[in-house]
């Protein structure tokens, strides 16, 4: 075959270092999912959505057939980190958690998935980000452990 095809669609989840609660200016939240929308869609990683809460990013993309995900998550935390601590006057120190958390998405999922990306702040508003972090583990029966989970 001389052409190579992929649609791979992933829900990537990384929070801030230790959880830090950076974003709670609302106001920012669309730019700063915005830009890194943008970073998604500069790789060939296609943003279908961006979101979050105060110490957490969702994000829901396509995965180009040349990029991998270690790749497109160390590329997004790192030039976000940039924007970030010039950008939000309260986050000069600003840094994400080492890890992440990518999940496969199927095509017939991806509205189910998208919709749960933004309603975060109501779905915060009943459980921390550790713990829906751990029901997205289990979900996809990754087995881990909480020891090395967490920074």
């Amino acid at each position: 075959m001389p052409q190579s095809f992929a649609q791979i669609y992933i829900h990537i989840v990384f929070s801030t270092k230790h959880r830090q609660p950076f974003f709670q200016d609302t106001e920012k939240f669309p730019n700063l999912y915005a830009f890194i929308a943008g970073l998604c869609n500069k790789r060939h990683c296609n943003a279908i959505q961006v979101g979050g809460y105060i110490d957490h990013v969702h994000i829901l993309c396509s995965l180009s057939r040349t990029k991998t995900v270690a790749d497109l998550v160390k590329d997004i935390k790192t030039i976000s980190t940039s924007w970030i601590q010039t950008n939000l006057s309260n986050a000069k120190t600003f840094h994400w958690q080492d890890g992440y958390g990518a999940f496969s998405v199927s095509q017939s999922q991806l509205e189910i998935v998208r919709k749960y990306i933004l309603s975060q702040k109501s779905h915060h508003e009943k459980q921390q980000f550790q713990n829906e972090f751990r029901k997205l583990l289990i979900h996809y029966n990754i087995k881990f452990d909480e020891r090395y989970v967490w920074d």
